[in-house]
């Protein structure tokens, strides 16, 4: 594709570089976007698709390189004063007022005024007119917090087109979304298109990059790699370009061996409060990999949650190593050897304001307690830079907030947390979403070693490539009953699908 400065481009970030203490985050980046397109931005966690957005968004400040709206050099210091130019930007965590309807949200800050008062009939009116052109079928007047994550994105969305936005940036839009709901956002994001929108979209889904993107740009290690038409790419040259490796095997070996011996054997376990989980029942191999696998709504998560203690359960047995125990709360599943690496990382997982260290050692704060109740400094230095050695964790020091790094590194060291405690069931839920290929790759090395050292997991995934690629047996859960249990070397995907709908 042609990167030489010419007017067809509505916006053009030129050799920008952006350095922090220790880390050249962006080195020479270059973005241009064309009107009337969908501009892929890929690359691996930690390549810089975060940073560069926030130097044009003026949250951080560039040390070299222009930005240019419409040919003309713009230098923005906040998200307001982008907004106002035309640039906005629909985050994947939405940051909305709950308690306010929608048309509030969409209209915060600059409320239209009529005799002094705000002017609720324009706004409904403007609102409407907004959700008409875009298809969106809403109540401006409904409350935010009775909306659906996906119908909170479409008011995002709405939002930055009030704003007369020329570009609008969307940062892992369908993380949270079902697949109706994913069409639903592309019929939006092409009526925006055609209305000469450029749309920076950033994914690490393959699938849909190339059914909704014109073109796209790849960075790596904060650096431009290149920037190409979408039509004539595959996914291995993209997946390439992103790692500068060959990922043909998107999978590593499969080296563990489960043995005979049974770890864990769960007995018609059901949750206390319903609608959740009913007489689930399974065994747990020594190095074995158990997938889970279901639709939303299936209930998988409720399973590692009553196991782990998270849930009351009402009836039903855990046997470890034979013998029958209750794992009343979360403290006493890790005395007895569990650990779980929940889904929402952000919510219930990191310590976001405070240092790797120190997410690196709170799950294990006995094991460093010294008589004189302070606590042994050395070890925890000692056992978090095991943890940055052994996760492969991108950073510059343990004293860097965990907030900062990537989503990628951030569950990295989550696991590396986990594995601290020593437990010998690992429950992992989710443990690869929103994380690129490369990351992939790393996190199911680890599972597979950890197999290998006599370790026993339970992994919870919605990507049916992924059960398939690591596990050796996949439990189909279907509206909280278990709807079969395979061998994964002899199932299909569609024998997985026909039991996730078992019992619906």
């Amino acid at each position: 594709m042609n990167m030489s400065n010419d007017n067809k481009y509505i916006l053009e970030m030129i050799n920008v570089t952006k350095e922090f203490p220790g880390v050249k985050a962006l080195d020479n980046v270059t973005l241009k976007i064309r009107p009337h397109s969908v501009h892929a931005l890929m690359g691996e966690n930690g390549a810089g698709k975060s940073t560069l957005m926030k130097c044009l968004f003026g949250i951080y400040r560039k040390n070299s390189g222009k930005i240019l709206l419409d040919g003309k050099e713009v230098n923005f210091t906040s998200s307001k004063e982008a907004l106002d130019h035309g640039v906005s930007m629909v985050h994947q965590e939405l940051n909305q007022v709950l308690q306010r309807n929608v048309m509030d949200n969409i209209w915060l800050g600059r409320y239209p005024i009529k005799n002094g008062f705000v002017d609720e009939a324009k706004m409904y009116k403007d609102t409407k007119k907004i959700f008409e052109d875009l298809d969106i079928d809403i109540d401006p007047r409904v409350k935010v917090s009775t909306l659906s994550v996906s119908q909170m994105q479409m008011v995002e969305i709405a939002k930055a087109v009030s704003y007369n936005s020329k570009i609008i940036v969307m940062d892992e839009p369908t993380s949270s979304l079902t697949e109706k709901e994913v069409n639903h956002l592309f019929k939006i994001i092409r009526k925006l298109r055609e209305k000469g929108v450029g749309i920076i979209y950033i994914s690490h889904k393959m699938e849909e990059i190339s059914e909704i993107s014109d073109d796209i740009t790849i960075l790596r290690d904060g650096q431009w790699i290149g920037t190409e038409p979408v039509a004539g790419l595959t996914t291995d040259k993209i997946i390439n370009m992103m790692v500068g490796r060959d990922l043909t095997h998107r999978f590593p070996e499969k080296t563990n061996k489960p043995e005979e011996n049974i770890i864990l054997e769960v007995k018609e376990l059901t949750a206390k409060n319903q609608p959740s989980i009913q007489n689930v029942s399974f065994k747990l191999r020594k190095s074995e990999i158990l997938g889970v696998a279901g639709l939303v709504g299936a209930k998988r998560t409720d399973i590692v949650e009553t196991i782990f203690g998270i849930r009351e359960k009402a009836s039903g047995k855990i046997i470890l190593n034979d013998k029958e125990i209750e794992n009343k709360d979360p403290k006493t599943a890790i005395q007895n050897g569990f650990a779980l690496v929940t889904e929402e990382r952000r919510a219930t997982g990191i310590f976001d304001m405070l240092d790797i260290r120190f997410n690196s050692t709170i799950s294990n704060m006995a094991a460093y307690q010294m008589p004189n109740t302070l606590l042994d400094d050395h070890k925890m230095k000692k056992d978090t830079q095991w943890v940055i050695d052994s996760m492969r964790v991108k950073t510059p020091k343990q004293e860097t907030s965990i907030g900062s790094l990537s989503g990628g590194n951030q569950q990295k060291v989550i696991l590396g947390r986990w594995l601290l405690t020593e437990p010998d069931i690992l429950m992992l839920d989710e443990p690869t979403r929103g994380i690129d290929v490369g990351a992939k790759f790393e996190i199911y090395q680890l599972m597979i070693d950890l197999a290998n050292k006599g370790k026993s997991i339970i992994m919870i995934s919605s990507e049916m490539p992924e059960l398939l690629g690591v596990t050796d047996r996949i439990l189909v859960m279907s509206n909280g009953k278990v709807a079969g249990i395979v061998n994964t070397k002899e199932t299909s995907q569609e024998e997985i699908l026909m039991l996730t709908a078992k019992y619906l």
